[in-house]
């Protein structure tokens, strides 16, 4: 297992906001609309269909992915697993309070690669670890 950690991001909402909405992946549908435009033309997504506990689409170049929910623990952490995907992740988003009205997030991703595979996608897992929090960070918590 090869893991890929996020920077710890600081979000200007309460830690229950923040979990409400990264623990329905339906939320996500509305997420897909803000992937900056070079991310957007660099992977296609298609067919995405988005459920309280799962997420499925296919990604140009990379094929068809999966996730699901495998835990939640209220208000802390959302554990998602692939269930279709050339390789087999599991993510958490742990959500720590700062204050009443703050909280910080990390994303840790954990990803069953061997030793090839891991020195060619190294580079892109740990930036697009960083771009989902990047993205989870700035979007409003009060919808």
């Amino acid at each position: 297992m090869k893991r890929f950690e996020s920077p710890v991001k600081e979000i200007a909402w309460p830690q229950g906001n923040v979990y409400r909405k990264v623990s329905d992946l339906s939320n996500l549908r509305t997420l897909a609309d803000r992937i900056p435009q070079e991310q957007a033309a660099q992977f296609k997504v298609e067919n995405l269909e988005c459920t309280p506990d799962s997420v499925s689409c296919s990604i140009q170049p990379v094929g068809p992915i999966a996730v699901h929910v495998v835990s939640r623990e209220p208000e802390k952490c959302v554990k998602l697993e692939t269930a279709q995907s050339p390789v087999k992740m599991t993510m958490w988003i742990q959500i720590v309070p700062t204050g009443d009205s703050s909280c910080k997030m990390k994303i840790t991703v954990d990803a069953d690669l061997n030793i090839f595979m891991a020195k060619m996608v190294e580079k892109p897992l740990t930036e697009a670890v960083g771009k989902i929090a990047d993205m989870l960070s700035m979007i409003p918590y009060n919808e």
